[in-house]
């Protein structure tokens, strides 16, 4: 006879949460290239920080 005692009978499982934000920034450049290389430089030192207020979806889901 089979018997299953709460806690061992427990499996665990790995869930991945991944938000998502988003914010458009406009940059003036020479080059659509050398644009998105600025804003990346401002991202990368700080001077843009998305918060929760560029949040956009949430997606939970098991990695296997």
């Amino acid at each position: 006879m089979f018997l299953c005692y709460f806690a061992y009978c427990m499996k665990k499982y790995r869930i991945e949460i991944t938000e998502t934000l988003s914010r458009i920034i406009e940059a003036e450049a020479e080059s659509e290239e050398v644009a998105v290389e600025k804003v990346r430089q401002l991202y990368r030192n700080g001077d843009i920080i998305l918060d929760a207020s560029d949040y956009i979806e949430t997606e939970i889901s098991v990695k296997r």
